[in-house]
């Protein structure tokens, strides 16, 4: 992510980096970890043409690129995507998603979408996670090269790159929630300032979670989801 933004003024076109090991990755809310070697670490830095909320929503999109890529390798029916951008396989997480925008106008500058798989291994001194880290080797799966696997994830996204500007965010909405972990089941949303508990009903046109409670509708734009 820090490649990406240095060369982002120069940028010409859409661009992966890709470290063979990392030891000072960093995830949401500036949590950290280390990437050893064997396993995916992938920045795309490119140019858009799109608003800052409109970047947001490529999150989803990278998702289910990232599924795809992943059902590749794994039965499809042991992955799931857990809001807001994360990969579960067999209820651990397997990948994870990172968006960073720069911009001052009304249209980012650029995007850079940062992706990080456990192809070979679980990244060390991760305890007390609410999804355990897993890796495909530890699940027993076909586990490939980090090259090949960025072969098949960029051809994934670039695909879903077209069906969002082709038919809009709703395409990419409905393929997001058919593989959903605990559509419809009760989970919670930690948010900075409170907790909410309620069934999880959907994901709207904005990427909001939103969850039925005993108060009624919730819509949350941002939260650490537990279940």
């Amino acid at each position: 992510m820090a490649e990406a933004a240095r060369i982002a003024p120069t940028l010409e076109a859409p661009t992966w980096i890709v470290a063979d090991e990392q030891t000072g990755a960093r995830g949401r809310r500036g949590r950290d970890w280390q990437t050893p070697t064997g396993n995916f670490a992938a920045t795309l830095i490119y140019k858009p043409n799109c608003t800052a909320q409109q970047a947001g929503l490529r999150s989803f999109m990278a998702a289910v690129a990232l599924f795809e890529a992943l059902a590749m390798y794994v039965d499809r029916t042991k992955l799931s995507l857990k809001w807001p951008n994360d990969v579960l396989l067999n209820g651990g997480k397997v990948a994870g998603i990172l968006l960073e925008t720069s911009g001052q106008g009304p249209y980012v500058d650029w995007l850079a979408v940062g992706i990080g798989v456990n192809l070979s291994h679980v990244p060390p001194g991760i305890r007390d996670a609410s999804f355990p880290p897993v890796s495909l080797a530890d699940e027993g799966e076909r586990v490939p090269t980090p090259k090949d696997f960025l072969i098949r994830l960029a051809s994934d996204y670039a695909t879903q790159e077209a069906k969002l500007w082709e038919f809009d965010f709703e395409i990419i909405r409905r393929d997001w929630l058919r593989h959903a972990a605990r559509l419809g089941e009760v989970i919670t949303a930690r948010t900075a300032r409170d907790e909410v508990t309620g069934t999880f009903e959907t994901v709207d046109n904005d990427g909001n979670l939103v969850l039925i409670t005993p108060e009624g509708r919730r819509v949350i734009p941002a939260a650490d989801i537990y279940f």
